[in-house]
């Protein structure tokens, strides 16, 4: 399957100046197929190494300091000739130091192999240096699920319709194909069964078993104790995201729960980006991160279909239940806006008056999204919020087609992905 990662990949690869390039993510998002893929279709050949209890592979990095000398020993380990431009040389699975102060000789030679690392976000900043360069990778967003489903010519007519501030003339279609994607999520291999004509009940099947994978990803927790402790979390956040005030509430997890108790297994949680966070804010001033209260804020699921099978619906249940259709259509945002590179912080008032999202753009400019699936909803929040901070344009998200009235645009939520373009 196409991902829109490969634009970037091929943009390395012609890079005059490239360097290593180590690909970031949580499991099953499809990095080491995407890499793999991408070798097949853009180099002679492909010398794959999992890094994972590689002890031939850590010596030889640990030891050996000469380029040419490594070349040598990664060509005997992977019975691949490997040749300058022409091989693509992949890690995976990578964690170990050794390996990594290696890939800097590269990055700093300037060298003319192509080299991919696979590994976790919670292992950046170990290995962040000025000689490798780094890219996030994220599940499947819509956009790339229509091209997964041949319908190419709808994402790009969804951006033009975004870009050129003009009705979709296929909305209820791409209304409708959206409402599917909550079901399947951007899992690959549960967008793959998908296509491949399993039911729902099949699918439901696969992503619980994804779900236990992430689940235990949490037993490379440094302390034991905060283990069990990350699973209570995961497992708790259908019932935050059901409840009207979706903050999270210790007490939602068990009685008697502290914030001490459970705060280094959230932090954890997040940093592996096994779930997104949301924080509050009162008042609004730039940076917004300066505004953020520290103890106040949402969880969100990193993939909509994990979601879904985790609130235990069917297809149904979420197009004719407005608060199950809310609670996914809320999740999608905040993952779809964390992916696109923004934090995110959602507002409430004294008054308890509630915006959804705020966000904050790279020029600056505070920019709050509000979204609704019923029709007759006012935007008072955003409005007042836009008269009470002065802000220029806000955004709502609907299930209504492109528009915009005064200085509202109304965005149907099919389209989140396009806010990463600048109109």
């Amino acid at each position: 399957m196409e991902r829109n990662i490969e634009k970037y990949l091929l943009s390395w690869k012609k890079d005059l100046i490239r360097k290593p390039l180590v690909i970031y993510g949580p499991k099953q998002v499809g990095k080491t197929f995407t890499a793999i893929n991408f070798g097949k279709k853009e180099y002679k050949n492909i010398a794959y190494f999992n890094t994972y209890n590689n002890e031939a592979l850590v010596n030889l990095f640990a030891k050996e300091k000469a380029i040419d000398k490594i070349i040598l020993n990664l060509s005997l380990l992977a019975d691949e000739t490997i040749l300058e431009d022409d091989t693509l040389i992949i890690l995976d699975n990578l964690t170990d130091i050794n390996i990594i102060n290696g890939l800097k000789l590269f990055g700093s030679s300037q060298s003319k192999y192509n080299i991919i690392a696979i590994t976790s976000k919670s292992l950046l900043n170990k290995f962040k240096a000025e000689e490798l360069q780094f890219r996030g990778m994220f599940p499947m967003s819509f956009e790339e699920y229509l091209i997964a489903h041949n319908e190419r010519t709808m994402a790009e007519l969804i951006r033009e319709s975004y870009n050129k501030r003009k009705t979709c003339p296929f909305h209820k279609v791409a209304l409708d194909m959206f409402q599917r994607y909550l079901i399947t999520g951007g899992m690959p291999e549960v967008i793959d069964a998908e296509l491949r004509g399993f039911s729902d009940n099949e699918l439901d099947a696969i992503k619980q078993k994804i779900i236990d994978v992430y689940e235990k990803e949490v037993i490379n927790n440094e302390k034991l104790i905060d283990i069990p402790r990350s699973i209570e979390i995961i497992d708790s956040i259908p019932n935050q995201l059901s409840k009207k005030n979706k903050k999270f509430q210790y007490g939602t997890i068990k009685t008697g729960t502290r914030k001490n108790d459970y705060k280094s297994s959230i932090d954890y949680l997040i940093e592996n980006q096994l779930l997104y966070h949301s924080y509050k804010i009162t008042t609004v001033k730039s940076p917004l991160s300066s505004c953020r209260h520290k103890d106040s804020f949402k969880l969100y699921v990193p993939d909509d279909g994990l979601l879904f099978t985790m609130l235990h619906l069917n297809y149904k249940k979420m197009i004719t239940d407005e608060n199950s259709k809310e609670i996914l259509y809320e999740n999608h945002i905040a993952k779809t806006l964390t992916e696109l590179g923004y934090s995110i912080y959602y507002y409430q008032s004294e008054g308890k008056a509630e915006v959804n999202f705020v966000i904050q753009d790279r020029m600056g400019t505070i920019i709050p999204i509000e979204i609704t699936t019923r029709k007759d909803s006012k935007a008072k929040s955003l409005s007042v919020f836009m008269s009470k901070y002065i802000v220029k344009q806000g955004i709502r998200i609907t299930e209504n087609n492109f528009s915009t009235k005064k200085d509202i645009r109304y965005i149907p939520i099919y389209a989140v992905f396009c806010l990463n373009e600048t109109n």
